[in-house]
């Protein structure tokens, strides 16, 4: 049995999906940081606006303007933090369609490059030679 799970741990599609999925984890930080860090902040400056802090209190007893007040009063519907996350989700998924975009990008244009022909083996030159010679002697 650990024979079996070892074989399957290093096969190639295995290793592949564990690194695909390290780098997908890495990568995920960055745009976060992107949109949390960079992006957020833009879109809250020109519009001062913070999403995060959009809420409905459910019940009378919430009077508090700021959320995490709103809260300790009673039950609140806090859909600032869902438009974050939706903002977030689209700012993510162009990124994303940005990246996927370059790289079919770069594929297409290995592909248009023309292949150099390839070298015929050592023995099948020799003997193209030693045919064109022979040809030659005949004629």
């Amino acid at each position: 049995m650990l024979k079996e799970f070892k074989e399957f741990a290093l096969k190639g599609n295995v290793v592949d999906l564990a690194i695909g999925v390290i780098i997908g984890a890495a990568f995920g930080r960055i745009v976060e940081s992107l949109v949390g860090d960079i992006i957020m902040p833009l879109i809250g400056a020109i519009g001062s606006v913070d999403f995060s802090n959009y809420f409905f209190g459910l019940n009378k007893a919430v009077t508090s303007p700021v959320l995490v007040d709103a809260k300790k009063q009673g039950a609140v519907l806090a859909y600032g933090n869902f438009l974050t996350i939706a903002v977030n989700f689209l700012i993510i998924a162009f990124v994303l369609f940005l990246v996927v975009k370059g790289i079919n990008t770069l594929r297409r244009k290995e592909a248009a490059k023309p292949a150099e022909p390839v070298a015929p083996p050592q023995d099948i030159a020799l003997l193209s030679e030693i045919r064109d010679l022979l040809k030659q002697r005949q004629a």
